[in-house]
């Protein structure tokens, strides 16, 4: 049912208002990363803010697709294609999609007190796979959790699904800028890693028990876009935002500098080390770490009396004080530089990491 049917008289706060999707880059226009990402027996981010996790030997790739449910205003979805199937899972194994939403985001929720308020997902998905699917909303200490269910009526067919879960008085939820929840999508699981639907358990089920495994299918896919988390007992239409508020609320988390960009640089030569002050593109929501895309990064100096270098294998080093605005980087990895000198360095491909 496309989500301009769906419409409800007793929507909580009477109006429909901005900034209540507590989910970043739902429409998965976001892809900084870029690439396909391939999911086989550990967990990594793909499009931003979504990351995937295979805990056994099947394996499945994640990737941005262009496929979208037709006129709902969205050009981007997120694909899981399985390329090897685990058809025999385990009882502690799981294979999942989540986002990790941080604290002082969910805080309006008021989970673990005696207020706690109702929140809704929703999303638009589509999958060759069809039956019972589950997935799992889940506390940072992860002995809390409400695994849910929605049906895949049709194989490959975009379907519009809404799960209304209820506050939970228990348990301790973050509101500080660590994890406030776990938002999962299940793609198989096994005993262990799974609960009855609908009621808030004391563990971290990652879904929900008795529904079906993609990842147990050959080739099955699995599609998602649209995706909102809002406080509230009922759905509200998707909150599109732009593509550049968008990539500014990801960069919290995950930021590309400028490729090749010229930094201001002092040196010291006796340890071989550059040290630069890398310009934010936003605040990042904790200290980073550093790395480089490149699969040969490289870095060059030049100081002004004319001395230049390289060094394909840069060593990045973060100062633990990090600022609003930049942050201290020291790269080693070079040679012949001079003590105390007034150069520039120019990296390629770096990478600020500060992902919950």
């Amino acid at each position: 049912m496309a989500l301009s049917k769906i419409r409800s008289d007793s929507l909580e706060d009477t109006a429909i208002h901005g900034n209540r999707n507590l989910i970043i880059n739902g429409a998965m226009q976001v892809h900084q990363r870029g690439g396909t990402t391939t999911m086989n027996d550990g967990q990594s981010y793909s499009l931003d803010r979504f990351q995937g996790f295979a805990s056994a030997g099947g394996t499945y790739t994640i990737t941005q697709d262009s496929d979208t449910p037709s006129g709902e205003g969205f050009t981007n979805s997120l694909k899981v294609a399985v390329t090897s199937a685990d058809s025999s899972l385990a009882s502690g194994d799981y294979y999942v999609i989540d986002q990790r939403i941080e604290g002082n985001v969910l805080a309006q929720a008021a989970f673990g007190t005696s207020g706690a308020k109702a929140v809704t997902l929703s999303f638009f998905v589509r999958s060759s796979v069809t039956g019972s699917h589950g997935g799992s909303l889940s506390n940072s200490a992860a002995n809390r959790s409400y695994p849910y269910t929605y049906t895949v009526s049709s194989a490959n067919t975009w379907e519009y699904k809404t799960i209304t879960i209820p506050g939970d008085t228990a348990g301790t939820w973050l509101t500080t800028t660590g994890i406030g929840a776990r938002l999962y999508w299940g793609l198989g699981a096994g005993s262990t890693a799974s609960g009855p639907a609908g009621a808030w358990a004391a563990a971290e089920y990652r879904t929900a028990a008795s529904t079906v495994a993609p990842i147990s299918t050959g080739s099955a896919t699995w599609y998602i876009t649209g995706v909102q988390l809002e406080v509230g007992s009922e759905p509200t239409p998707f909150e599109h935002r732009s593509f550049g508020d968008e990539l500014r609320r990801c960069q919290r988390y995950y930021q590309v500098p400028t490729n090749n960009a010229m930094y201001a640089a002092t040196t010291n030569g006796s340890s071989q080390i550059a040290n630069i002050g890398v310009p934010l593109i936003t605040t990042l929501r904790a200290d980073p770490t550093a790395s480089t895309l490149a699969a040969t990064p490289t870095a060059w100096y030049g100081d002004y009396s004319g001395k230049s270098g390289s060094t394909n294998a840069p060593t990045l080093a973060l100062s633990t004080q990090t600022h609003s605005t930049t942050v201290k980087m020291s790269i080693s990895g070079f040679s012949g530089l001079t003590d105390n000198r007034a150069a520039t360095i120019t990296v390629n491909g770096l990478v600020l990491d500060s992902e919950l």
